[in-house]
């Protein structure tokens, strides 16, 4: 990808570097329910400071683990109105419980390049397969070449193992096991949009790196999507089995003109 095109995405959520959150944490789901369920879908930044740092929402026992863990937050899923791939994500948080787990993994893997560089290797099992640490450690090692200990890439194995784990995507404690994720319509509109953010449209949205999360075949992810514009979630149009997806409210004006420059720049 070149540094153009990062650029772009950056300006529209995604995040890139050498490393992410998930060096200290996981994806942090009970946290996150927690902080939203303590405030308005349209808090700002300031709100979100405030009730994990002044009012410990999070129920952390010290000043210093309250500032962490809002900076975890904050790096995983952005914590801020005029961040679209952030505002996806709180638009359709309280529209369904059940699709919570995947909603915050796709904005996870979307702002976390460490939990990104293990996207592939997992998605190659297939269910019911056996996934060690040790060869997560070794995916971990591949992506990034002599920067980290053999205790590092431990924990951070763990930590990424815990994240798909929450996700859905494996079962298990000390013995992970790939299953196949619920994945519910609100979850299939985040993953069209983050396709949509990176400049793809109609029939490509249904078979990007985004949608191949789901695990499901194009008929399904189209019933999905079929039943999320019912909901009003998106606008799906299909004529003759030509697909229209659009997202109107989801950007504004220079959003969408960034947007339309990510499509153009490879």
């Amino acid at each position: 990808m070149t540094e153009r095109r990062q650029q772009l995405l950056s300006q529209l959520g995604f995040r890139f570097g050498r490393s992410g959150p998930h060096a200290a944490r996981t994806m942090m789901l009970e946290d996150l329910r927690a902080l939203f369920g303590h405030t308005a879908p349209d808090a700002q930044r300031a709100d979100y400071v405030r009730a994990v740092i002044s009012e410990n929402v999070l129920g952390k026992p010290t000043q210093k683990a309250r500032e962490l863990a809002f900076h975890h937050l904050a790096a995983l899923y952005g914590l801020a109105a005029e961040n679209p791939v952030f505002r996806a994500l709180r638009r359709l948080w309280d529209t369904n419980v059940q699709a919570q787990p995947l909603l915050a993994f796709s904005v996870a893997l979307a702002r976390d390049p460490l939990l990104r560089a293990t996207q592939a290797f997992y998605l190659s099992k297939q269910p019911g397969e056996s996934i060690p640490r040790a060869s997560v450690e070794a995916v971990l090692a591949k992506a990034h070449p002599d920067r980290f200990s053999s205790a590092s890439l431990r924990s951070f194995a763990q930590n990424v193992s815990g994240t798909w784990t929450a996700a859905g995507f494996l079962s298990g404690r000390s013995r992970k096991t790939r299953v196949v994720p619920d994945v519910e319509p609100e979850s299939l509109v985040l993953l069209l949009f983050l396709g949509y953010l990176e400049g793809r449209t109609g029939q490509r949205l249904f078979s990007s790196d985004w949608t191949a999360l789901a695990g499901l075949s194009q008929d399904a992810l189209a019933a999905l999507a079929g039943s999320a514009s019912h909901r009003g979630l998106l606008v799906l149009l299909n004529a003759g089995g030509v697909k229209e997806v659009r997202f109107p409210g989801y950007l504004t004006t220079d959003e969408e003109r960034i947007r339309l420059e990510v499509s153009h720049v490879v």
